[in-house]
């Protein structure tokens, strides 16, 4: 298969002589070879390089979640790296002066909490306003693009984890994502995307020809994209998940917690695809830093069947259920928002899981899911094989 940024560099880099080229972009912008995006284009005989802007986690990719990023230089290229991560969460006309126009290459994970999606939103935002054109260069949606699930984030609990109403795994590309956002939520900028050559709907990101990089420090392996629509919830609360060990959002405990106990208790379940494994594990930073923890890994048993955000929401409810005086709800920001509220963008889930009672959350979902599936058809780039 061809990247969209193989793609543009085969097909497309001559009506783009003589523009001043701004890239937003991360250490997963490579080809096939691994070439990264920021050299092909600097080292380009047809392309000017006039700035690079950086998403969360900076254009490296060496800054944990949540730690603003300032503005620098980079060191290979000489050419200014606007950070994207800061008190702002987007560009502004100053850093957008010497562009003509905007490149995206970032490879996202397919799930609303990411923030990689509303950096591009943003930077599409503020090119409307700045007269710039925005070009999307696609790539695989890791977790594939069929399976949606979880709820639309509700107006009152908008945020950089969940800035407009889709659901948690969308199942769309970033291509098709920023076309989703151009005409649903009225952003006035000059958008081209180009598609992938090669990628079907149902493909996972390791059914490509393509090297994974991971995008993020705690993004890891497969399993883990594939858990992360529910395990990410887990960051709402005072239990780990998994940070500061080998196996970020696959395994989730606290000191508190018996693993045995919670093992039984989910498999009990007899939830599909996913399988849970009492473990103990110190994280070595971030929550219970240096402290024996209890808790669960979850073992991915069959990925095409398994519904990551409703096992998430179970596996709350029933820490929940056996420690309600250990388990607390983390607030943050000025406001002292409930995290998870943000998260699972409504109060309703938290107040669920206080009650015992997700299975009235999670059974209006569906209907949800099929009015957001009936409103992204227009945009899908991508078949299915068995569509095609």
């Amino acid at each position: 298969m061809k990247l969209g940024l193989e793609v543009f560099l085969e097909k497309h880099t001559e009506a783009y002589v003589g523009k001043k080229i701004g890239v937003l972009t991360n250490l997963t912008g490579v080809n096939k070879k691994l070439e990264a995006t920021i050299d092909l284009f600097h080292h380009h005989p047809n392309l000017t390089l006039s700035a690079l802007f950086g998403p969360e986690h900076g254009l490296r990719g060496e800054v944990q979640e949540g730690k603003l990023i300032d503005s620098s230089v980079d060191s290979y290229t000489g050419v200014p790296i606007y950070s994207l991560y800061n008190k702002d969460k987007k560009p502004n006309l100053e850093m957008l002066e010497n562009v003509d126009v905007v490149f995206c290459d970032l490879q996202d994970i397919g799930t609303r909490y990411y923030t990689f999606i509303y950096t591009l939103a943003n930077m599409m935002q503020m090119c409307g306003i700045a007269g710039k054109k925005v070009v999307v260069l696609d790539r695989p949606n890791p977790i594939n693009g069929i399976t949606v699930e979880g709820n639309i984030v509700e107006s009152s609990f908008t945020s950089f984890v969940g800035q407009f109403p889709i659901p948690v795994r969308h199942g769309m590309t970033i291509g098709e994502l920023a076309t989703f956002f151009q005409h649903e939520f009225s952003m006035d900028c000059e958008l081209e995307v180009i598609p992938m050559e090669g990628w079907s709907r149902e493909m996972y990101f390791d059914q490509t020809d393509l090297f994974w990089v991971s995008p993020t420090p705690n993004t890891t392996t497969m399993d883990m994209c594939v858990l992360y629509p529910g395990t990410c919830l887990v960051e709402g609360t005072n239990l780990s998940e998994g940070r500061g060990t080998t196996k970020p959002f696959e395994v989730i405990g606290a000191p508190f917690i018996d693993g045995r106990k919670l093992a039984d208790e989910m498999n009990a379940l007899q939830l599909e695809g996913v399988l849970f494994r009492p473990t103990v594990f110190k994280p070595m930073y971030q929550k219970h830093e240096g402290v024996v923890c209890e808790g669960v890994q979850l073992h991915v048993s069959d990925r095409d069947k398994l519904r990551a955000f409703e096992v998430g929401v179970l596996l709350l409810e029933t820490i929940y259920r056996l420690y309600p005086n250990d388990i607390t709800f983390i607030q943050s920001g000025e406001e002292e928002r409930y995290f998870l509220d943000l998260l699972a963008g409504t109060d309703q889930l938290r107040k669920q899981i206080t009650k015992g009672k997700t299975n009235a959350f999670l059974n209006q979902l569906p209907q949800a899911i099929k009015q957001f599936e009936e409103k992204r058809i227009k945009y899908l780039l991508y078949t299915a094989k068995d569509d095609a």
